[in-house]
């Protein structure tokens, strides 16, 4: 067998194999053959574990791959590059729907924001059940029609009310729907350069963070707040026919159905096994845990800017520093990732989290705006280090076969602290009358989850010596058992108990 190919079903047989060498390989099941070098277990008549072609799949490590993706780049930009210019929409809300002094109006404004980005995450775990049973494409398709819809729906509202449910929850749920898949479909067509391809394709949205502001501000100007919004929905569409190149490589896992119906049971689609892992748990409540300051800054640090610098300041400037350095920070730190073994990529993220939390920290300490600058571009590196490894280290902890249900459940969690941060930031600016305790109290969850997160590599290293040494001492055992059966074999011979 030729490495890296899939081995048809029955191929053996195909080679000429003659009834008695069947029969004599009947007689002998646990009989190795070897071909250039390998060796497996020949089992006639039993068809092949599952899974076993699936360790045979090589990735393509390239080829149509670059087009998926380019494909998967434009869905992280389009989706988080609108998320991100929020705070560039947010003033705009505030002046069409009331006075920017109103007090209760930057609570409520808020909850537009942070409502749109909870449900792109709360949807991941069901967005994760339809990619393994519907696959990428009809998946990533859907998802991209619904939020065009969800989003030209928004440019016809007026009134916060409806864009809860426009905004908030019909274009934050097809934006989930269509950024998912592109972050599962990597893994089909990559796997050496899969830190690498991931640092590209997330770098998509600081791309998008770098000049969408700039580009929504001379929108708004000039067209207005709605038909801003109906330009943004060409975007959508250009992601709707992205989604049409995730042309899935792996093989379909069977799926043991009695009814022979399409739905397989439901312990296939609810898949338990990654809760299995000790790992994974830790990862699930750190990164959780680290994010309840971490949309605050993109929400609010405009209207900051604003308060303490004057409303002529150039505050577009600061989200862009925000993009181009976390899109370096994802080139940099994806090629990194390629090179750091296991789960010890988790320490990339721990260094992530603790720059992002005194970043955080700082922001009410600038009183000079080159200051506020050189913090945001710090800021924005380490946010790149921090999202281009989030696959990475999904794979590392459960392995290939589990990953799109282990991100889809990391990011169904990180819905609640992306959610409720920025309006908790809202209320503390109306009633403290300043946004310094917010930015200070958006800087300590970053430092907690990450010093949660510093227990993972010690875990997994401890499950592995546990797991080598039980192999071994199975090993141990075999070994006695058959020394003892040669030993009583021998002593029945030499004591002439044998029949004659």
């Amino acid at each position: 067998m030729t490495e890296g190919t899939i081995m048809p079903e029955g191929d053996a047989a195909d080679k000429g194999e003659v009834a008695a060498g069947e029969h004599a390989e009947e007689k002998r099941p646990e009989e190795e053959t070897k071909e250039n070098g390998e060796s497996r277990v020949s089992v006639p008549g039993q068809t092949p574990a599952p899974g076993a072609e699936e360790d045979e799949f090589v990735h393509p490590e390239g080829g149509w791959g670059w087009i998926v993706m380019l494909a998967a780049m434009w869905c992280n930009g389009s989706v988080f590059g609108i998320q991100n210019a929020f705070g560039i929409l947010f003033l705009s809300l505030l002046r069409e729907f009331g006075s920017e002094h109103d007090e209760d109006l930057r609570f409520r404004t808020a909850w537009v924001g942070s409502l749109s980005m909870g449900m792109i995450f709360f949807c991941s775990p069901i967005v994760s059940v339809f990619t393994d049973v519907l696959g990428c494409r009809v998946t990533a398709v859907g998802g991209a029609a619904v939020g065009l819809v969800g989003l030209l729906a928004s440019s016809f509202v007026t009134s916060l009310g409806p864009m809860y449910f426009t905004y908030g929850i019909v274009f934050a749920c097809g934006c989930s729907f269509a950024y998912q898949p592109s972050l599962v479909i990597l893994g089909h067509y990559f796997k050496k350069r899969l830190g690498l391809v991931n640092g590209i394709v997330t770098a998509g949205s600081s791309i998008f963070t770098i000049t969408l502001p700039f580009v929504l501000s001379g929108l708004l100007d000039k067209v207005g707040l709605q038909n801003t919004m109906r330009v943004l929905c060409i975007l959508m569409f250009v992601l709707m026919l992205a989604g049409f190149t995730y042309k899935p490589l792996l093989p379909v896992k069977p799926s043991n159905t009695s009814t022979g119906g399409r739905c397989p049971p439901m312990n296939q689609i609810f898949n338990i096994n990654i809760w299995k892992s000790l790992g994974y748990r830790i990862w699930a409540f750190g990164i959780p845990a680290a994010l309840y300051g971490y949309f605050v800054p993109y929400v609010h640090l405009m209207k900051h800017v604003e308060e303490r610098f004057g409303p002529d300041t150039n505050k577009e400037v600061l989200l862009m520093c925000i993009g181009i350095t976390s899109g370096v920070g994802r080139l940099i730190f994806g090629r990194v990732a390629d090179y750091v073994h296991g789960v010890n990529k988790v320490f990339l993220q721990v260094t992530s989290f603790f720059v992002i939390g005194l970043m955080s920290m700082m922001i009410p300490l600038c009183n000079i705006f080159g200051g506020l600058i050189a913090v945001c571009l710090l800021m924005g590196l380490f946010d790149g280090c921090f999202i281009c490894i989030m696959a990475p280290i999904a794979f590392e902890l459960v392995g290939a076969k589990d990953v799109s249900q282990a991100i889809g459940f990391l990011l169904g969690l990180m819905s609640v602290p992306m959610t409720v941060g920025p309006p908790i930031a809202g209320f503390l600016r109306d009633r403290l009358g300043s946004y310094d305790v917010a930015f200070y109290l958006a800087g300590i969850p970053p430092i907690f989850g990450g010093a949660v997160l510093c227990l993972i590599p010690w875990v997994e290293a401890r499950r592995k010596r546990m797991e080598k040494e039980t192999l071994s001492r199975d090993q141990d055992v075999s070994q006695k058992m058959i020394e003892h059966e040669k030993a009583q074999g021998e002593a029945a011979y030499k004591t002439g108990e044998s029949v004659l």
